[in-house]
């Protein structure tokens, strides 16, 4: 079932990890700011979460998610557990293949991920070192992503959403302690990511055991499932992943830019707060009880879900558009302003988070849009999709990057999340799978004027309460606490007298059939 009690569970656990991961970055701008040794370390991290996103949690859980639950059904927990050990046995054969070419032909990907770094040795020297030590957080990841799949085919979602938390954990007390260069500690936390990626597979394995899923290691053999799940795998790879595809495009312009990777991270890492709070945890829950109803027959079911999921979204993703955009000088400056981190900085980074915010309503709703098609093993669709998006973000940051540098990449790619999720919305219903109700067209327009009003009450806050870049730490945080709650009282009282919401209305979604 699609419940807000899931939901609140997982984003819970990611609201956990997203301020941790806050204060990692805060720690990272404040001793690496925006120069080489950040960027470099950046791009290590980068690449395998990249792959990770694309691979490991978007192709492979899309695809792994709705077949699982479907054995799970049909034969039970035994048949259930016997494909993932067909799926583990290939995955182990396959990861250990690509990790050891990638390690061995590190310096050319690297010229192709961020080719603007040649012209700075030590830079892609520093680069080159750096993601040969993270990259086996790929090999972890996936298998942890195989442990995730099969806890949220079993409705057990805490684990899966808790892992990261380890991640943050293990980064924020690395930089805690270490001391040296730049250098130094970007190698330093190079070595602690990959660490981290082991400690979150011994996590998953324990939450597994517990749930009676023991996996042993067989002899590969591509079985007609295994099969089945790398054919809805293959378009998958970039229809569940249109993002991270974008944001790959996006890191390979903004390299010829120097310090244009350091704004568009740093933004990104604020954008994706509301994004992983909420659409992340939107689509976790979405597709297993999705599926579940599909396979039960019930459409009626289905369509409600995927109205209560989308309301869910917008009832979040809008504000949270409006807040970052409105305040969003005020929130890096407080955030991120300090040691090497510059006024400059803040200034490049905050306008970069107003065009990305611009985009969050469609990422958010990329989730669950998506999962209508997995949820019917339809990956071609999003496929066909993500490729179009991928050719419009091409196409604007090439246009505007020579010229604007940062802006053309931010601006590609929050205009290539509407495009995309204007044609999964368009088909959906096409084909009718998505028929918004009466409550999702009563729900929007309302939403849309406490949104206007809550930037207006934001701005207004930000003009009177603001003291400037310059002012003590002290009273830049007072001040950003201030217009922060000034426009959550405005959206909260507005959204009570306009009735966009009510708390009989979240009740029902509490457990929504």
């Amino acid at each position: 079932m699609f419940s807000l009690r899931a939901v609140a569970t997982v984003g819970g656990m990611t609201l956990i990890s997203r301020l941790l991961g806050f204060v990692r970055e805060i720690l990272i701008a404040g001793i690496l700011g925006t120069g080489p040794m950040a960027e470099a370390f950046i791009v290590a991290m980068r690449l395998p979460n990249l792959l990770r996103q694309m691979f490991a949690e978007g192709a492979f859980s899309a695809a792994f998610i709705p077949i699982f639950t479907r054995h799970l059904t049909e034969e039970g927990e035994a048949g259930a557990q016997k494909f993932a050990e067909q799926v583990l046995s290939i995955m182990l054969v396959l990861l250990l293949a690509l990790t050891l070419v990638a390690e061995l032909t590190m310096p050319w990907l690297i010229q192709i991920f961020a080719p603007g770094f040649d012209e700075l040795p030590e830079k892609f020297a520093a680069t080159v070192l750096f993601t040969s030590i993270t990259f086996p957080y790929i090999l972890f990841m996936s298998f942890c992503s195989l442990q995730g799949g099969m806890l949220n085919g079993l409705q057990k979602f805490a684990h899966t959403a808790a892992a990261p938390i380890i991640l943050n954990v293990i980064l924020v007390t690395t930089l805690w302690l270490v001391e040296g260069d730049d250098f130094f500690v970007a190698q330093t936390l190079s070595w602690a990511v990959m660490g981290a990626g082991f400690v979150q597979f011994l996590f998953l394995t324990g939450a597994c055991h517990k749930a009676g899923m023991i996996l042993r290691l067989t002899w590969p053999r591509l079985t007609p499932e295994v099969k089945r799940l790398g054919r809805l795998m293959l378009p998958g790879l970039i229809g569940a992943s249109a993002t991270q595809v974008n944001l790959v495009v996006s890191t390979i312009l903004a390299s010829l830019h120097p310090g244009a990777i350091s704004y568009i991270y740093y933004a990104d890492r604020l954008y994706q707060l509301p994004l992983a709070l909420i659409g992340t945890a939107i689509g976790v829950v979405l597709l297993p009880s999705l599926t579940k109803a599909l396979r039960g027959e019930e459409p009626g079911v289905a369509m409600r879900m995927h109205n209560r999921a989308l309301e869910l979204g917008l009832l979040l993703s809008l504000p949270s558009m409006v807040g970052l955009m409105v305040a969003s000088l005020p929130i890096v400056t407080t955030l991120y302003q300090r040691g090497a981190f510059t006024a400059d900085d803040s200034a490049a980074v905050s306008l970069a988070l107003i065009i990305m915010a611009a985009g969050l309503p469609a990422y958010i709703g990329l989730k669950a849009l998506t999962v209508g098609f997995l949820a019917r093993e339809d990956t071609g669709t999003p496929f066909r999709f993500a490729v179009v998006s991928v050719a419009v973000n091409i196409a604007i940051s090439a246009t505007l990057t020579p010229t604007y540098g940062f802006v053309g990449v931010a601006t590609g790619m929050m205009v290539a999340a509407w495009v995309n999720a204007a044609l999964l919305t368009w088909t959906l219903h096409r084909r009718g799978f998505l028929v918004f109700d009466a409550r999702f067209r009563r729900f929007l327009p309302r939403q849309a004027i406490a949104c206007v009003g809550l930037g207006l009450v934001t701005w207004l806050a930000a003009e009177l309460a603001w003291p400037g870049g310059t002012a003590a730490n002290s009273q830049r945080v007072i001040a950003t606490v201030i217009i922060i709650g000034a426009g959550v009282v405005a959206f909260a009282a507005l959204a009570l007298l306009l009735r966009v919401t009510s708390l009989g209305d979240l009740r029902m979604l509490r457990r929504t059939r």
